[in-house]
């Protein structure tokens, strides 16, 4: 059997990968939309990475609303903002609470009764053991607030929402939880998509009313 000298393999191999990549250059010459679509699939990886900045992420507690304690002695919150170059991100992790029941995360502009002007932000579920989680994007810092400059139904100037409270989604649960004692009847608050949520089970007036967490969140 004829045997070939290793250089000749060698040499051959590395024949097949110019002549492959000329032929990859050659196409991108021909058609510039694929060379377009190499440089933009590549600056879009950038930017995704460019909005990342965890060195400067703030971590604060959620504590129980007015009379939880005596329902949900164990019910407490943690939240961690991580800034980015165009928005932040914002983690909010609960144990404690009723298991497997929907909650509604808000933009306060103060923590408790009447609350102020509030920003509907999100959902968060609880597992069997009353433990949840969820992550949302958005403006979440010292910049954080809410305007009308007019309109059908309201008008008011800038005013900042830096406090965060969660409420129950369906007003039977802390109703069947003993939360509200004395209580004919579930309480029926606007804290959820259709209006007709829960009472508030946690939220952020370990804070003062006039400096909440996200206005320490540059």
């Amino acid at each position: 059997m004829l045997k070939l000298p290793t250089r000749w393999f060698k040499g051959f191999a590395l024949a097949a990968i110019v002549v492959m990549a000329l032929a990859a250059l050659s196409a991108c010459a021909g058609d510039p939309s694929a060379l377009a679509s190499s440089v933009n699939s590549t600056n879009t990886s950038k930017a995704a990475t460019s909005n990342v900045n965890p060195n400067s992420a703030f971590t604060f507690s959620l504590v129980p609303s007015p009379g939880i304690t005596s329902c949900l002695p164990n019910a407490k919150g943690s939240v961690t903002i991580t800034p980015g170059s165009l928005n932040d991100v914002m983690k909010v992790n609960v144990t404690g609470l009723a298991p497997s029941t929907g909650y509604d995360l808000f933009v306060l502009e103060i923590p408790n009764k009447p609350f102020g002007i509030a920003w509907y932000q999100s959902d968060l579920h609880t597992d069997s053991t009353g433990a949840g989680s969820v992550s949302v994007r958005g403006i979440f810092n010292k910049e954080t607030f809410s305007v009308s400059t007019g309109g059908p139904t309201v008008t008011f100037a800038a005013t900042h929402q830096f406090h965060l409270g969660l409420w129950f989604n369906t007003p039977k649960v802390p109703f069947n939880l003993g939360c509200e004692p004395g209580q004919p009847s579930p309480i029926i608050t606007p804290f959820n998509g259709v209006q007709k949520a829960g009472i508030q089970v946690l939220n952020t007036s370990n804070f003062p009313d006039n400096a909440g967490p996200l206005s320490h969140v540059s």
